[in-house]
Parts: C-alpha cells; sequence; structure tokens
C-alpha cells in the first residue's frame, strides 16, 4: 500500500494499492521533487470517471510503467472533487497547451509547480496520433535531464500566461454597469438558435443536460409567457427522460449522452446532476402542471435519498459507470434476463421499454421510452414490472460508491430538496433536508467556523472550502430557512455569506476567488467564472447574495452580488450556456425581487407562494429573525413588496396570489 491508503478520498484510495509510489498533493511531495532533483508527474481525475479508469488499469496497475514512474518522477494524485483548486490551475494549462481538456488529467511540472507538459489520457504504448504513457515518461526525462533549460522556459512562459488569465478575471472592470434586459434579450436568442427542435437540448454529440440553460428559459417564459422559450425546456425534458440517460428502474440520471438522442449514457451518476435535474422538472411541473414530470422529480430525488444518502444526512458524490470491470453493465438487460424475471409477463415488459434481441448497448438494450416520448405513466402491471425488474438488479454486484460528502454539491441538493419538499408538501423530503442542513453545520464546519470541502466516515472532514462551498451553501440555507419557516437557517446563511465575503472576494477586481486568503497558495489564484456541470462560484455568489439580501435586508449582500453582474456583464449574453445561471440572477437583479412575508399561523397564506413557480420571489414566514420583512407586521397578514414598495397586506389565500400574479 502506498501513501494513498491514508486518505479518505475513495479515489485515492482506489490507488492505494496501485505499484506506484503515489504521494497525496501536499508539501511532502514538493520537498522530496526538490531533494531529488525530479519532475513532478501530477495525475488528476475522479472516482466516475471512466477513462480515468482505463488508465489506471493499464498503466498505474502495471509494475513495468509503476518502475518507469518511481524512478524518474515524484508521482502525485489528486481527486479533482476534493481540490478543484489544484485541478482549474492545471486544467487551464492543460487547455493552454492542448486546446482541450478531461480527465484523467496528467502535467508534468518542476518541483515548484511549474507545468511544462499537459496532456490527458495516454495508452501504455503507442497508438497513431497518441505518444505511449511509457515513451512520454523517458522522453519528459530525457527533456528534464538535457534539455531542461528549454522545460523551464516553457514553465515559466505557461505560469506566466496562468497568472494573466486571472489578472484579467472577467470581461468587465469593478464598478461597471450591471448588465440589462438587452443581455436577457441576447442571450435568450442565441439559447434558441442551439437548441436542438428535434430531440432537445443544445448542440450536437455529446449532449450534457444544460439544465441552468433550462432554466433560464423558465424564466423567459415567466417573464414573457413566451411559448417558444417553453417549448424547448419540454421537448427536451421528456427527450432526456425518454432516453437511456435516465433511470426508468430506479430513477435519477446519468452525467451525460454519447449521442444527440440521449440514449446510450455514459453511466455514472453523479450527485449535482440529480440536484440540478430535480430542480428544472419540479419547475416544468409547477409551470406545466404535467404529471410526468412530477414523476420524474419524485423518482430522482428518491433516488438521492434510496442510494446516495448517508445515514446521518449527507449526500454521497456519486456511483460509477463501470460494475465488475464492464461499462453499464449494471443497467442493461436482454431478453433472457427479463424472461427469467418476468416469465409470462416478459412480453409486455419489453414492449414498453424497448427491450430486443439485438438490444441497442453491446448487444443488450439500454431501457429507454423514445418510442413514446412524454409517456411515462405506468400502468399497474407495467409498474409491477418494474418493481420486479429493480428488485432482481439490485441482486447485481452494484456500480463503485464515491462515498464522500462534498460540501458545496451537497448545498446545491439541500436547496433543491427543500424547494421540493415546500412545493409538494413532502415531509418525509422536509425532515430529510433538515437531517442533511444539521449534518453539514456538524460535520463540515470547524469549531472555528471555517468551513472544510469534503467529508468521509472512515477519516472525518478535510480541506478548506472554497468559495463555491460557502455559496452553494447560501442558497441551500436560505432554501431550507422558507421551506421550514425556521429562523437559524436564515442566520447559517447570514454566516456562511460573511465568511464567503472575508476569505475569498476581491476588492480590487470584485468577484470571489476560487480559494481562501487562508488557503494554500498555488502558482495561480483563479476565479471560478463559468457555469460548466455545476454553476460556477461567481455565478452562486451573485444568485446567494441576491436572494439573502431580500430576505435580511442587508445591502452589502445586495451589492456584492451587483458587484459580480458587473464584473461579468461584459460577457454573459454572448455565451449564454456558459453563463446560464449567472443569467438567472441578471434576471433576478434586473426585475426585482418580490418579498412576501406572512406573519402568525397562516399555513394556507405560505403554500400560496411556495406551490408556484416564482424564481425572483423570496418569502419569510414562521420564526421572525432580524430583518425589514417582520417590522410593523401584524400576525394572520401576509405583505408583498417590491422595489421599495408594498402592497395593503391581505388576509386571503386568494387577495396573495392576485397579488403575486
Amino acid at each position: 500500500m502506498n501513501r494513498l491508503a491514508e486518505e479518505t478520498s475513495p479515489y485515492l484510495r482506489q490507488h492505494a494499492d496501485n505499484p506506484v509510489d503515489w504521494h497525496p498533493w501536499g508539501p511532502e511531495a514538493f520537498e522530496r521533487a526538490r531533494e531529488e532533483d525530479k519532475p513532478i508527474l501530477l495525475s488528476v481525475g475522479y472516482s466516475a470517471c471512466h477513462w480515468c479508469h482505463v488508465m489506471a488499469h493499464e498503466s498505474f496497475e502495471d509494475a513495468e510503467v509503476a518502475a518507469v514512474m518511481n524512478d524518474l518522477f515524484v508521482n502525485v494524485k489528486v481527486d479533482r472533487e476534493e481540490r478543484p483548486d489544484v485541478d482549474a490551475v492545471y486544467m487551464e494549462a492543460t487547455q493552454a497547451m492542448t486546446g482541450s481538456g478531461g480527465w484523467p488529467m496528467t502535467v508534468f511540472m518542476t518541483p515548484d509547480g511549474q507545468p511544462f507538459f499537459c496532456g490527458t489520457y495516454f495508452p501504455k504504448r503507442s497508438l497513431p496520433g497518441r505518444p505511449g504513457f511509457v515513451d512520454l515518461c523517458r522522453a519528459i526525462d530525457d527533456a528534464w535531464r538535457g534539455r531542461r533549460a528549454d522545460l523551464l522556459h516553457q514553465a515559466g512562459r505557461l505560469t506566466e500566461h496562468l497568472r494573466r488569465e486571472v489578472v484579467a478575471g472577467g470581461a468587465g472592470q469593478a464598478g461597471s454597469a450591471r448588465p440589462g434586459p438587452d443581455v436577457l434579450t441576447a442571450a435568450l436568442t442565441l439559447l434558441k438558435e442551439q437548441h436542438d427542435d428535434t430531440w432537445g437540448g443544445f448542440g450536437r454529440a455529446p449532449k450534457f443536460p444544460q439544465t441552468m440553460s433550462l432554466e433560464l428559459l423558465l424564466r423567459a417564459h415567466a417573464r414573457t409567457a413566451s411559448p417558444d422559450a417553453l417549448a424547448c425546456v419540454t421537448t427536451s425534458l421528456d427527450a432526456m427522460a425518454a432516453g437511456g440517460i435516465y433511470d426508468h428502474l430506479g430513477g435519477g440520471f446519468a452525467r451525460y449522452s454519447v449521442d444527440e438522442r440521449w440514449l446510450v449514457p455514459h453511466f455514472e451518476k453523479m450527485l449535482y446532476d440529480q440536484a440540478l435535474l430535480a430542480r428544472v422538472y419540479l419547475h416544468a411541473w409547477q409551470v406545466t402542471g404535467e404529471a410526468r414530470y412530477r414523476q420524474v422529480l419524485d423518482e430522482t430525488i428518491g433516488y438521492v435519498l434510496r442510494d446516495l444518502r448517508h445515514p446521518d444526512g449527507g449526500f454521497y458524490s456519486a456511483e460509477d459507470a463501470d460494475s465488475e470491470g464492464v461499462e453499464g453493465k449494471f443497467y442493461v438487460w436482454t431478453p433472457a434476463q427479463v424472461r427469467e424475471v418476468q416469465g409470462d409477463d416478459a412480453e409486455a415488459a419489453m414492449a414498453w421499454w424497448g427491450i430486443t434481441p439485438e438490444g441497442n448497448f453491446e448487444g443488450a438494450t439500454i431501457l429507454n421510452r423514445m418510442h413514446a416520448r412524454g409517456d411515462l405513466e405506468r400502468p399497474p402491471e407495467i409498474e409491477d414490472a418494474r418493481r420486479r425488474l429493480f428488485d432482481a438488479r439490485e441482486q447485481r454486484v452494484r456500480p463503485g460508491l464515491d462515498d464522500k460528502v462534498l460540501t458545496e454539491w451537497n448545498g446545491l441538493m439541500l436547496a433543491t430538496l427543500a424547494e421540493a419538499a415546500a412545493a409538494t408538501a413532502n415531509e418525509e423530503w422536509l425532515d430529510a433536508a433538515v437531517t442533511t442542513g444539521d449534518f453539514l453545520l456538524t460535520a463540515l464546519k470547524r469549531d472555528d467556523g471555517r468551513w472544510l470541502r469534503s467529508w468521509q466516515a472512515d477519516g472525518g472532514a478535510r480541506h478548506l472550502a472554497f468559495a463555491a462551498d460557502h455559496a452553494a451553501l447560501i442558497d441551500g440555507f436560505t432554501r431550507l430557512a422558507e421551506a421550514t419557516g425556521q429562523a437559524r437557517w436564515v442566520e447559517a446563511a447570514r454566516t456562511t455569506a460573511d465568511a464567503l465575503l472575508e476569505l475569498f472576494w476581491d476588492p480590487d477586481g470584485g468577484g470571489v476567488f476560487t480559494t481562501g486568503h487562508d488557503g494554500e497558495q498555488l502558482i495561480a489564484r483563479n476565479k471560478d467564472l463559468l457555469d460548466n456541470a455545476t454553476p460556477g462560484a461567481n455565478s452562486l455568489t451573485a444568485v446567494g447574495l441576491l436572494r439573502l439580501g431580500a430576505l435580511t435586508g442587508d445591502e452589502r449582500y445586495r451589492q456584492h452580488a451587483e458587484a459580480v453582474l458587473a464584473l461579468l456583464g461584459p460577457v454573459v449574453g454572448q455565451h449564454p450556456t456558459a453563463f446560464a445561471h449567472l443569467l438567472g440572477a441578471v434576471d433576478m437583479a434586473d426585475a426585482g425581487l418580490t418579498e412576501v412575508a406572512v406573519v402568525g399561523d397562516r399555513a394556507d397564506l405560505v403554500t400560496v407562494v411556495q406551490r408556484g413557480y416564482r424564481p425572483n420571489t423570496v418569502l419569510a414566514w414562521g420564526e421572525p429573525y432580524p430583518s425589514p420583512l417582520w417590522e410593523g407586521r401584524e400576525p394572520g397578514l401576509a405583505y408583498v413588496c417590491r422595489d421599495y414598495a408594498c402592497q395593503a397586506p391581505v388576509d386571503s389565500a386568494d387577495a396573495l396570489a392576485a397579488q403575486l400574479g
């Protein structure tokens, strides 16, 4: 066992018995590299990454390859989900050097962390157009010993590029005006142009759900009643729920589809995808009232609570694509397997989910409803078949589970779970949300108030939390306050927001840095600006601070949110899919937030606010907390305020609904 056996990350532990003499990221590795005058070989991946597993099997588990690595380099393994700061810096270097990126990421760098050669997956032996890993290692060593000045020059140029990128920050200047409705209009026009009107989604294969773009279109529909915007959303949601990217037996979504039709997924399931997809299906149900969207919501949250939940309340990170070393084996079916479970009832089940002798994936079938898109509601006999097939599938070898609890992703899931619980009056979900909030406060917050990034049952919490962790928690806690009426969650959001601004805010350029002022200083200190698979830290910050500012009346929060919008305003409208969550904040700031306070015991009035799709509304009810929303208010009434002006208080659900519009 190498040093990774002492780590808490399941991904790092997967490599603990490699013959490679791995180090975790830390000062010991860099000191050894300096003492032995060797380059560092940095390998970055994550547990649900298929090609990370392939490279591990081909090279890192191979004694011959390991001997070369151990002889020539100091080898460092990083879980990108635990250390997104390290990943972001060296991914920027990889993209600058190669024009693309991805995982596994392979970086050769100097003992002081400056990269000079970057890439992704390398096979053990050379293939046409792709050098073999062993040959690459020997070539790097030859250059290090014979042409070091050239490598150091390359490293210096690349490092300087990284630092310039950080200094550049966004495209705007601190103090610029925030973007307005023209930016939203331009972004929505581009989104509609990029939408695939046949199969849903945006662009060509491989296709990712791009939930934040769909959320932006729902906002546009709420604001303008645009039928085109709603059609893009429903087309995409129906296509995804019909395809193989959706788990028709157990609920939940795979990370992306390798084809344009959403049929063949990359089978790993990520917590953040469940959080963001459940959220958009919730909102689509609120807007349309369509039962199929509620079904997907119920089944996706059901999957998370069943398979990704720690008994004490936190949510695990992911399930792998592979089981028994085969991608997708856990999920696919043959007619013979269905008949073994269903007997004489097999034909109906096979017709419902498109299971055929020829299959659609390596001789087996990925269950789907593509032949009946939009028809998800199962008749009793099909629901019985689903249960039996699910029970039989539970006897298979499951994909690997990454059981670390990440603060950021739990914040995303907490926000969705709390909002969904309130909208559906689901007490089980609400209890789970409260338990998760308590777990995060207990397990991932130090006694001195500093949040941490990652928790695992065997090793507890470690790594200082990043800006995205804090920003996701702000939204999670405010949503939990709105769902429960408990004042303590507003206080939790406030202390987290104050820590975010104290530790991460850039007073010169605006926005938040990825790492805190008290954290490790890498070769560059970057800002998480783009919305990718998850919302960027600055987007989360803008959304969270706008809503928290409206709930508390604290102008600091609104002002910092506006500064983020001003920083990124010049580019958001030109690249809507890269800033879709931030554009939600632009919409929020431009339209103005509607503040609703329900005073006293009026569950009927609270329900009016919670049940509808109201993306630019905040709700205060239950236990009072320091905020102008509570001042001078009488019990039994609801107060609706917007743009610093309040309407007359109302005491009936119909009157409140009329004021909300």
